[in-house]
């Protein structure tokens, strides 16, 4: 059995995640600061002796012990990264510098959850993991798109500098059971728009 922590965890995927862990039967650490997770989410969980919840902003330094971090906090909602860029960016930049702090002192292997959005207003199609996109650094969205960026770098820098055991995984357009409808994303656009 590991230690898992998934910041982010109260989150759409991350609720998701931290059922998925439980059933592989890990103790499973979930970390949320619930500005745009949700308690609901895992409210079913709550009772699993081998769950624990904690509501803990990640741009402050966490100190548990654990063997592997899936770091899925961050706004990823339109909606919620424009309602608030510099808590995204923070959450972005100081929340991974802090989990990657972590997992260089307890020696854990850490996957961030980036995003599609590292590649702007992409002119290739589909996009190949060596594209660097074509982005803008001062638009409305570059909050999430450009903090993803930072949050990539300092990942492959811990990993050169520091030996940090880490991975990355770029989501595109996720859906499913716990999403908002109304959050702004492409796929709840569209359903919201064949519904009417």
């Amino acid at each position: 059995m590991k230690r898992i922590l998934v910041t982010g965890g109260a989150g759409f995927l991350g609720s998701h995640l931290c059922e998925r862990l439980l059933e592989e039967g890990h103790d499973v650490l979930c970390v949320d600061n619930f500005f745009s997770g949700n308690k609901e989410n895992v409210r079913h969980l709550l009772a699993n002796p081998y769950f624990e919840l904690i509501r803990h902003d990640i741009i402050h330094p966490l100190f548990v012990e654990v063997d592997e971090i899936y770091h899925l906090a961050c706004p990823a909602s339109p909606i919620h990264y424009q309602f608030n860029a510099i808590k995204t960016v923070k959450t972005n930049v100081l929340g991974t510098i802090n989990m990657l702090g972590l997992a260089k002192r307890v020696k854990a292997k850490i996957l961030l959850a980036s995003s599609s959005e590292i590649y702007g207003n992409p002119e290739v199609h589909p996009q190949p993991e060596d594209y660097w996109g074509h982005v803008n650094p001062i638009g409305l969205r570059s909050c999430y798109d450009e903090g993803k960026r930072v949050a990539e770098t300092l990942m492959m820098d811990y990993h050169r500098q520091n030996k940090v055991e880490t991975k990355i995984a770029r989501i595109f357009n996720s859906y499913g059971p716990r999403m908002a409808l109304n959050d702004g994303r492409v796929i709840s656009n569209f359903i919201i728009q064949s519904l009417k």
